[in-house]
């Protein structure tokens, strides 16, 4: 964990404090309620100017945010407390997670209710002035005009693993109007994993279920693969903050990749990676689920531009470094194709998103062609890739319903045998719903008839016991 040190003028502060928190003992006023270190705390609350407190360089609403510009993320670990880290924190804290060039109409809304509401909850300072929680309210209340907050302050013990945990359980509350953004909420489940907590508690804190967590937790290492997939020799990158708009794009694609890992896991991996340029190349969720095992050897390779179409060897095992003589199986030569073409999409996206002055304007051109080459072979195999999806979906749909049928008659016969039991059974309407069962059944026949001129065992034996002649 990086450690920020204290903000200058720290003595005047401390002293500052020190003397309003005399006045809130001796008036036995306001206090607001935290848990520290395993116990509930009770911290007097007292009234700090906003201009005296300084942001957050560490706080978890704006963790993935700082990675927007990398060298003003560098400054911030440098110096937390200049004006111009200060400054950006203040515009991260302003920002939508996702579009950073905007301001976030939830803190428009904040700062709305700030105007004509006041302040209603206490932020949290340590000793030194750090806003542990408050930070956005302080930044609103700025904008404002206003001079003073109200906060809570930490014991003088506090260590920044204190500062980090307070944060994170107060968000938890739920009683603080703007949450956590995705991201920023993958990277406070990770931080808790790391410290050794159980999953079953860190589930419970985030008020999400230990499943959801896991998918998280998977979703998480996806994204930092990505990012380190699309480090290029000029020095771009992926940033998490481009990530932050795909929640459900990202979670779908965990659930169908689970789904197809258990029978065929390289098929899976190969849905992973095309997924995962589909993300990239910011197509809609709809799209994506027309992405099965097979999309990009059944219908993207062959709409590839040759630059961008991999050229993967076939090979069926491949040695482990630094131990002689032990091979493993590789990968399917349609998933390393499709993993192939995946980094060519995420290197290009990193090198397009480049803006600093010093970017290579030739690279970045070359970049964007890449990106609307393969976007423009993508939308092409999603045309046929859709029509047989929802081809495949008419074919089954009809079996599917009558296994869930089937699936209703077992759980039948055991409500059955329970109501017998107990001398509970409503025989009247029980003989009513299985005449229902025959028109159903004699309707269904009647369509079988005609869907199967040769019909198999199965059909033939609906036919026959639907059958008025066959008594």
């Amino acid at each position: 964990m990086v450690t920020y040190g204290v903000p200058p003028q720290a003595a005047e502060t401390r002293a500052m404090i020190d003397e309003r928190l005399r006045e809130a003992i001796a008036a036995n006023g306001e206090k607001i309620s935290i848990e520290w270190r395993g116990q509930p705390k009770h911290l007097y609350v007292i009234s700090m100017p906003v201009g005296l407190l300084y942001f957050n360089p560490d706080t978890h609403r704006i963790r993935a945010q700082r990675t927007l510009d990398p060298a003003r993320d560098r400054l911030l670990d440098n110096d937390p407390w200049g004006e111009s880290s200060q400054d950006y924190l203040a515009k991260l804290l302003r920002c939508q997670p996702a579009d950073p060039d905007k301001v976030d109409p939830e803190f428009e809304s904040l700062r709305d209710s700030l105007e004509s509401f006041g302040q209603k909850d206490p932020g949290i300072i340590t000793y030194e002035g750090i806003l542990v929680n408050g930070n956005t309210r302080c930044a609103a209340l700025r904008d404002l005009g206003e001079k003073y907050i109200r906060v809570g302050v930490l014991p003088d013990s506090s260590t920044w693993d204190d500062i980090n945990t307070v944060e994170l359980s107060l968000q938890l509350r739920k009683e603080f109007k703007r949450d956590y953004s995705y991201i920023n909420r993958l990277i406070a489940i990770a931080e808790q994993m790391r410290s050794g907590r159980r999953v079953e508690d860190i589930a419970r804190d985030f008020h999400i279920r230990t499943k959801t967590l896991e998918q998280d937790q998977w979703v998480y290492a996806v994204i930092l693969d990505a990012i380190e997939r699309s480090k290029t020799a000029a020095g771009a990158a992926l940033r998490l903050v481009d990530f932050e708009d795909h929640q459900e794009k990202l979670r779908e694609m965990h659930r169908a990749y689970k789904q197809l890992a258990g029978t065929d896991k390289d098929a899976a991996e190969a849905l992973k990676e095309s997924r995962l340029a589909m993300v990239v190349l910011n197509f809609a969720k709809t799209d994506l689920r027309h992405v099965q095992g097979d999309f990009h050897v059944k219908y993207l390779n062959q709409k590839l531009p040759s630059f961008a179409r991999p050229s993967v060897e076939d090979s069926s095992s491949v040695s482990i470094p630094g131990l002689p003589g032990v091979v493993v199986p590789d990968s399917a030569p349609a998933t390393k194709a499709a993993r192939t073409l995946t980094d060519q999409v995420l290197k290009a996206r990193a090198t397009a998103s480049l803006t600093a002055p010093g970017a290579d304007i030739g690279q970045v051109t070359q970049a964007s062609q890449v990106i609307t080459a393969v976007r423009d072979s993508f939308e092409g195999a999603l045309k046929p890739a859709g029509r047989d999806g929802t081809l495949r979906q008419r074919q089954l749909a009809a079996p599917d319903r009558l296994s869930d049928a089937c699936d209703l008659i077992d759980l039948c016969m055991g409500d059955l045998a329970k109501a017998r039991a107990t001398q509970a059974l409503d025989q009247p309407a029980f003989d009513d719903a299985v005449v229902r069962l025959r028109e159903s059944l004699e309707k269904l026949a009647k369509q079988a008839s005609r869907a199967f001129p040769e019909p198999g065992d199965g059909v033939a034996w609906l036919l026959s016991i639907t059958d008025p002649n066959n008594e």
